[in-house]
């Protein structure tokens, strides 16, 4: 034995069989620990709906997400089981907590005790505030960069007007602005009516979130119209006035119109100028409608017509002949007149079915003037009046009056 072991070749031989024998033993321990790891995995569930148990009758928290990731960490067949079924929850219990901020852990239920469950994020700073309700006025709008060129915002309204949001009192209380806004393409050049969603503002216009909008959209009205500038009327008189009748003076009730049209053309006008002819104004007839045209370089005028009142003065030793005899009652100081200028006369004829005969250059309208009181005048009318001569019985021409 001593030998042996006194020769080399046994003690090289020996040695060699003990390093077969190690590596033999290693490779056996690091394939069962990568048998072991193949039956193991990790997986993230990403946005997994973080439930909250509260009192949401009268209470309102902040500060919670509306979803966490998840990581599953175990073997293989659960981790794949509980990614496909998700029939785990994830939550945070505030009901047992009194108001104002709290820091609490997000907790799971029915998950697979086998596996190791890691949440992101892992605690919440929350913060239980009692739930406000108030009401806001919308600010309707409309991005007046979309609007066509020549065009303006005549007004913008939402029906309702108002809304309800309920939240936090620290949210209601940050509230700076409610508004609705409509979205369209560029180049608008009419009027719309659309659906907009309503969105709460701080004072810095972030959007505030946590709270309810009752009702979330509004319908919006946005009134679309061609520019356009009032400007005021000048009245001037043209033609002459027939004989016998003088116009002292014109006027409207009519003060402005509304002109249409380019910017840069409607704000060079500053008033707006009617002709007014006066040949059309008899006695029973001062009111002359004038239409109105448009500017040039505009598009439209507002009215497109008006009517304008003549005052008169009448020569009345012109429209009655120095030959025709009137006769007048004297109604002192309450007398007044009243002048018709457009009766037809007519002929009656003589017996024995002669016929009478007007000449041509007499058979122009009579003038007529009633004398009377204010009320009596005011009660006449053309109508009522027929001017005629009496043809008395006898053969060839003659002269009545």
């Amino acid at each position: 034995m001593d030998k042996m072991m006194d020769n080399p070749w046994f003690l090289r031989i020996t040695a060699l069989l003990l390093a077969f024998l190690m590596f033999f033993s290693v490779k056996a321990e690091e394939e069962n620990s990568n048998s072991a790891a193949s039956n193991t995995m990790t997986e993230v569930i990403e946005d997994v709906p973080l439930e909250v148990y509260y009192d949401d009758t009268s209470l309102m928290v902040s500060g919670v997400p509306a979803t966490v990731d998840v990581q599953i960490t175990g073997p293989t067949s659960e981790v794949q089981t509980t990614q496909q079924i998700k029939d785990f929850t994830v939550f945070v219990d505030l009901r047992n907590l009194p108001l104002g901020e709290h820091r609490i852990r997000v907790q799971t239920e029915n998950i697979s005790q086998e596996l190791g469950v890691r949440i992101d994020p892992t605690f919440l700073n929350v913060q239980i505030e009692e739930r406000v309700t108030q009401e806001f006025k919308i600010d309707a709008e409309l991005n007046e960069r979309l609007i066509a060129e020549g065009y303006v915002l005549k007004s913008i309204s939402a029906d309702p007007g108002t809304v309800t949001v309920s939240g936090p009192q620290s949210v209601i209380d940050s509230i700076s602005f409610v508004k609705a806004t409509v979205t369209e393409e560029p180049g608008l050049d009419s009027s719309v009516t659309r659906e907009a969603r309503v969105r709460v503002l701080a004072n810095d216009l972030t959007k505030l979130d946590n709270v309810t909008i009752e009702p979330e959209v509004v319908e919006v009205e946005a009134v679309i119209e061609e520019y356009s500038k009032e400007v005021p009327i000048s009245i001037s008189q043209t033609g002459t006035a027939r004989e016998g009748i003088s116009v002292e003076e014109i006027e409207t009730e009519v003060d402005t119109v509304k002109i249409s049209g380019p910017r840069n053309v409607v704000d060079a006008i500053e008033e707006y100028e009617v002709e007014v002819n006066i040949s059309g104004v008899t006695l029973t007839d001062t009111a002359i409608e004038v239409d109105l045209a448009a500017p040039e370089g505009t598009s439209s005028v507002n009215p497109g017509s008006i009517i304008v009142e003549a005052e008169i003065e009448v020569d009345e030793s012109v429209l009655i002949p120095e030959d025709i005899s009137s006769t007048t009652i004297d109604y002192g100081d309450s007398a007044d007149k009243l002048f018709f200028d457009s009766l037809s006369k007519e002929a009656k004829d003589s017996k024995d079915n002669n016929e009478t005969v007007v000449p041509a250059h007499d058979e122009d309208a009579a003038a007529l003037i009633a004398y009377g009181t204010a009320e009596i005048l005011g009660s006449l009318n053309v109508e009522e009046f027929v001017v005629y001569v009496d043809a008395v019985e006898k053969l060839g021409p003659y002269r009545v009056l």
